[in-house]
C-alpha cells in the first residue's frame, strides 16, 4: 500500500490558523453509507441516535514549549515530549549543535537549568533544577501545530483545550483536536438527544506531527503514547452494544486507545493502560468502534490512514476532495466529519 494513495492537494488558504468564534459553528461532512451531507457540528446531536455511546479523550494539553540558552549563548528550543519524575522529562529539541552529556541550558533569564543526561532514540533526557511541571507552568508555552505557521497568542491557552480535559492529566504536547468543537451546550444537547458519554486517557505525543517516510506505509514505525481505558468505560462499551447502540470515537486519539486495549488483549476488549504503537491502515479489522467524529487530517499521515481503514479510502479520498471544493477548513483548528458506515 503506497504513500501517495493518501495524498490530495489542499490549497494554503483552507489550513484554518485560528478556531471559530464558537466551538460548536464549525461545519461537519456527514460521510454516511447513503452518500455526503454538509451540516454544521451543532447538528450532531441528529445524527446520533438514542444509546449511542460517545467516547472522549480526557487529556489535558502541557504548556510544552520552551526557549532557551546553551552555557555558549547558542538558543534552544525545547518541546517536552514525556515527563519522567518531578525534575526530568525526554525532550525534542532544535539547536544549532546538538548538546552532549552534561551540557547545560538555561532557561528563564538564568533562572532556571537543566542538564543534558542522554540521548533516548531522538529525545533527549534533560534534567532540571527545578519541578518540570512549576518550569512549564511558568515558562512553558503552548505547543500549537506547527503548519499552523503562526505564534502562541493568548487565546490559545484556552482554545487549544478541550473543555472537558481533566486537570490532573496534563501530559499531553498537542491536543485531541476532535474534542474542541464541543462546548457544554452542545454536550448538553447530545445528552438530551439520547447520547451516553464515557472517557479515556490517551497522551498525545509529538509523534503524531511525524511524516511517513516510507513509500509503502506498511513499513512505517509508529511513535509511542500512553493511554488508560478504564473498566467504567470497557462497561458503557458492553452495555451499549447490547443495546444496539454505536459506539462513537470522539478523535483519532480515542479510537487509537480503544483498539490498542482490544488489539492488545486477543482482540477482547478490556480495562488496560499502558504504551501503544497502534498503526491503523486499511485493512485493519476493527474490534471496537463503529463510528468516528474527526478533524480532516494532513495529506500522506497516519491520522487520514485511520480514517481510511474505518470507511474505505476512495470513499474518504473522495470526502475530502468534496470538503476542498467545498472550501471548508482544515487541520487542528478546523472544520470536521462524521464517519459512519451502518
Amino acid at each position: 500500500m503506497q504513500l501517495s494513495d493518501f495524498s490530495y492537494q489542499l490549497p494554503d488558504e483552507l489550513i484554518a490558523r485560528y478556531p471559530l468564534a464558537q466551538r460548536s459553528a464549525s461545519r461537519l461532512l456527514h460521510l454516511a453509507p447513503q452518500g455526503i451531507a454538509h451540516n454544521r457540528v451543532s447538528d450532531l446531536p441528529q445524527l446520533i441516535r438514542p444509546n449511542d455511546l460517545l467516547v472522549f479523550n480526557d487529556t489535558r494539553v502541557l504548556a510544552a514549549r520552551l526557549y532557551g540558552q546553551k552555557s555558549s549563548g547558542g538558543k534552544v528550543e525545547v518541546l517536552v515530549e514525556r515527563i519522567i519524575d518531578d525534575n526530568t522529562a525526554l525532550v525534542h529539541l532544535r539547536a544549532s549543535n546538538s548538546p552532549k552529556s552534561g551540557a547545560i541550558i538555561r532557561f528563564g533569564q538564568g533562572t532556571i537549568n537543566a542538564t543534558m543526561l542522554e540521548r533516548v532514540g531522538d529525545l533527549f533526557k534533560l534534567q532540571f533544577n527545578q519541578p518540570v511541571r512549576g518550569v512549564l507552568a511558568q515558562h512553558g508555552q503552548m505547543p500549537l501545530p506547527p503548519y499552523l505557521g503562526r505564534d502562541v497568542e493568548q487565546s490559545d491557552s484556552e482554545r487549544y483545550q478541550t473543555v472537558y480535559s481533566d486537570p490532573n492529566k496534563q501530559n499531553s504536547v498537542a491536543a485531541p483536536t476532535a474534542g474542541l468543537h464541543f462546548d457544554e451546550t452542545l454536550l448538553a444537547n447530545l445528552k438530551a438527544a439520547g447520547a451516553n458519554f464515557a472517557y479515556v486517557t490517551l497522551h498525545v505525543g509529538a509523534g503524531t506531527f511525524q511524516p511517513v517516510r516510507t513509500a509503502d506505509i506498511r513499513d512505517h514505525q509508529m511513535h509511542s503514547e500512553w493511554l488508560d481505558v478504564p473498566q467504567a468505560t470497557v462497561q458503557a462499551i458492553n452495555q451499549t452494544k447490547a443495546n444496539g447502540g454505536r459506539v462513537i470515537a470522539i478523535g483519532t486519539t480515542s479510537v487509537r486507545a480503544l483498539e490498542s486495549a482490544a488489539l492488545y488483549n486477543n482482540g477482547q476488549l478490556k480495562a488496560w493502560s499502558g504504551e501503544t504503537e497502534i498503526f491503523i491502515y486499511p485493512s485493519y479489522e476493527w474490534k471496537v468502534i463503529d463510528a468516528l467524529f474527526t478533524n480532516f487530517h494532513l495529506p500522506e499521515s497516519t491520522l487520514l490512514m485511520l480514517v481510511c481503514a474505518l470507511a474505505g479510502k476512495e470513499r474518504v479520498m473522495a470526502a475530502y476532495n468534496e470538503a476542498v471544493a467545498h472550501q471548508y477548513r482544515f487541520f487542528s483548528y478546523g472544520d470536521a466529519m462524521f464517519v459512519e458506515n451502518n
